[in-house]
C-alpha cells in the first residue's frame, strides 16, 4: 500500500498543478496518507482541504509508484489516480501548505522530484 495519493486531472492539454509555498516548487496535489485511510480515501480528503472548492468525477488507479527518485534519490510510494472529469473554482484551501493553483501544461516550469517523474511517464516529450 503507497504512502501517498496524487490527483493527476487534466483539460485542453493542461494539467492541474499546485504549487508549494515552501520552496516554490509545482507538484501534482495529493499527499499523504492517515492511519487506517486507503488511498482513495487520502486523495479525496487532499482535494478537499488543499482545494475545497474543486469537484472531481470518478478517479481510475493510474499507477502505485514504488521506487527511487532517480532525480532526488527519495524513495516514492504513491498512488497515482486519474480524475476523469474536474471542474470548480481553484480556491486555496491550505494556504500554509500550497499558494497557488493552476491549470498548466507541464513542462517550463519547476517541478517537485514525484511530479516530474509523473509527468516524465504520463506525458513523454
Amino acid at each position: 500500500m503507497a504512502k501517498s495519493s496524487k490527483l493527476i486531472a487534466a483539460k485542453r492539454g493542461r494539467v492541474l498543478l499546485v504549487r508549494r509555498r515552501s520552496d516554490g516548487l509545482w507538484m501534482f496535489p495529493g499527499g499523504r496518507k492517515r492511519a487506517r485511510e486507503n488511498d482513495k480515501d487520502c486523495l479525496r480528503r487532499e482535494i478537499r482541504e488543499e482545494l475545497p472548492k474543486l469537484k472531481l468525477g470518478r478517479l481510475r488507479l493510474w499507477k502505485e509508484v514504488k521506487a527511487k527518485n532517480r532525480h532526488s534519490g527519495r524513495k516514492m510510494s504513491d498512488a497515482i489516480f486519474i480524475a476523469e472529469k474536474a471542474s470548480g473554482r481553484l480556491a486555496i484551501g491550505d494556504k500554509h501548505e500550497i499558494d497557488r493553483a493552476s491549470w498548466r501544461k507541464p513542462r517550463g516550469i519547476r517541478l517537485t522530484a514525484t511530479s516530474r517523474y509523473i509527468r516524465d511517464k504520463l506525458f513523454p516529450k
